[in-house]
């Protein structure tokens, strides 16, 4: 598996991989609520303008992805994708410490939902704490996550 910069090119695999990731979690937790929260291809597409998407790539297919934008010396991550076939294989861990490295000397901020426990354990894993929690509907709690020590 390589992790490498997406490219416009990548738009379409990648939402394609955030559907089938979120549709996973909703199966997982009985939530719906969930699957929504992907975004139009014109969504994804105007986030190249303004964010560095990478992808991880093995085979040929692109297996999982993660976006970030830095400024004013913070580095904002969301949108970590992981095919579900494919968890439990690092890819998570690669996309994030790629992401790391390409804003060095960031703090590094991301957000997750609270019933995203794998996702909270893994960011756990490398270093970031909860700073704050946001009811963003009576359903879905946003979890706020920063690099300790960073």
């Amino acid at each position: 598996m390589e992790v490498e910069r997406a490219s416009l090119s990548d738009a379409e695999e990648i939402l394609a991989l955030q559907k089938l990731a979120y549709r996973s979690e909703a199966e997982i937790y009985g939530d719906w609520t969930i699957e929504p929260l992907v975004q139009t291809l014109e969504e994804l597409r105007r986030q190249f303008e303004d964010h560095v998407v990478l992808k991880a790539v093995a085979s040929g297919a692109i297996v999982g992805s993660v976006r970030a934008s830095a400024r004013d010396g913070t580095c904002r991550i969301g949108k970590l994708m992981v095919h579900p076939d494919r968890r439990k294989q690092g890819i998570g861990r690669s996309l994030m410490n790629a992401i790391e490295a390409y804003f060095p000397g960031c703090r590094y901020e991301l957000f997750t939902g609270s019933r995203s426990v794998r996702n909270i354990a893994l960011y756990e894993k490398l270093g970031y704490a909860v700073f704050r929690e946001r009811a963003a509907s009576p359903d879905v709690t946003l979890v706020y996550m920063e690099k300790k020590n960073g």
